[in-house]
């Protein structure tokens, strides 16, 4: 990875807020080259670390490209199981300190891709209870501790030319529902204790941690997590987004939550539910713009 540059807002741990913004090909649509002229607009803006952008599968078949590795989020649907499959076009992951600012780089983003790409759908994100290295969740568990690091972390999250593939979801969570389970029952469902993050002897085979043990799949499925929650209104949840060399990891985790492999569900949707889900081919970065001579440009 010495001699490969790839978006750093990746690697980097989650800012204190963020807007995940989805677009989509404007009403009419458009040509290619007018695709292409809006991305190169957008490029500039797309530093990696203040704005990680995604291709959907969609969008690069609208240039007549090709990304090996890239397609649209499968159905791991299954009886009592939903789980959303949502395609999308355009997804820019915007990073910062602070609400206002956000606001302002995402109108940014917004007129360089206008009138080609318009927003979709805005998702505002937040670090809660930073401790050490990881936010928490808005149940108060820690996210993101089994993620690699290092070298480890640039194996599993990048492809050899830096470029990475990303899962995001967006899990609404029961919060009644979670509310109502024992502290015991609670730290079951996650298969950790929250107060400590230490990993439970006892917990069940349904248990979070016992359904995505990262290291318990052949092939190993290591994703770098960059997940946040998220806040609108009363409801509450999980911005899930997973960075992969490739979709398998994920794909392997995600079939074994549902049930696909062994017919045991995942805890974690007794009290959340996946209410969208799609995948994102992340290029890499070449003199700190966006290097999309994959798509011819």
């Amino acid at each position: 990875m010495t001699d490969t540059l790839f978006q750093p807002g990746i690697l980097e741990a989650v800012p204190p807020v963020a807007r995940y913004v989805n677009f989509v090909i404007a009403e009419g649509g458009a040509s290619a080259p007018a695709i292409k002229e809006a991305l190169t607009r957008l490029s500039p803006l797309a530093n990696g670390s203040d704005v990680v952008v995604g291709l959907g599968p969609s969008l690069v078949a609208a240039l007549g490209a090709r990304v090996d590795g890239l397609h649209e989020f499968p159905d791991f649907s299954r009886e009592g199981v939903k789980v959303p499959a949502t395609p999308g076009t355009l997804w820019c992951w915007i990073r910062g300190e602070d609400l206002g600012d956000l606001l302002h780089a995402t109108r940014k983003v917004q007129k360089a891709l206008a009138p080609v790409f318009a927003v979709r759908h805005v998702v505002d994100a937040f670090r809660h209870s930073w401790s050490g290295t990881h936010g928490r969740d808005i149940t108060g568990y820690e996210d993101g501790t089994e993620n690699p690091e290092g070298e480890a972390a640039l194996e599993a999250a990048f492809a050899p030319d830096g470029s990475s593939f990303v899962a995001v979801q967006q899990w609404l969570h029961d919060l009644d529902a979670f509310e109502q389970l024992t502290d015991e029952l609670a730290n079951h469902h996650f298969g950790r204790d929250r107060a400590t993050n230490e990993e439970l002897d006892d917990a069940p085979e349904w248990a979070h941690v016992k359904r995505t043990a990262q290291e318990s799949f052949e092939p190993e499925a290591f994703v770098l997590r960059r997940s946040m929650p998220w806040l609108m209104n009363m409801q509450a949840g999980l911005q899930f987004v997973a960075f992969g060399k490739s979709f398998a990891a994920f794909e392997a985790q995600m079939r074994r939550m549902a049930g696909h492999d062994d017919g045991i569900v995942d805890a974690m949707f007794r009290i959340s539910k996946p209410v969208n889900g799609s995948y994102y081919w992340c290029p890499p970065m070449r003199g700190g713009k966006l290097d999309l001579c994959k798509l011819g440009l």
